[in-house]
């Protein structure tokens, strides 16, 4: 029968498979450096959107979604910030 631990088991061996191919050659801690930085890329991208979001759903846009914008319609407001 299979459990829900067994199954967990099963994910964790099969991403750890999947790190390996991926890493390849490159040292364990220069891989784990390489992905714990996209990992928090990706926490501070969430983050941002989810403030932006708010802000705008806040000002009465209660359909804006940042993640959906294109390229050319965030640039002007990038620039501005900068």
């Amino acid at each position: 029968m299979i459990t829900r631990r067994n199954k967990r088991e099963e994910l964790h061996r099969t991403i750890w498979k999947i790190a390996n191919k991926l890493r390849g050659n490159v040292d364990g801690r220069d891989f784990k450096q390489y992905v714990l930085g996209m990992l928090f890329y990706r926490y501070i991208s969430e983050n941002f959107i989810r403030y932006i979001n708010a802000g705008e759903i806040e000002a009465g846009n209660a359909d804006f979604d940042y993640a959906n914008l294109s390229d050319s319609d965030v640039e002007p407001a990038r620039e501005e910030f900068w």
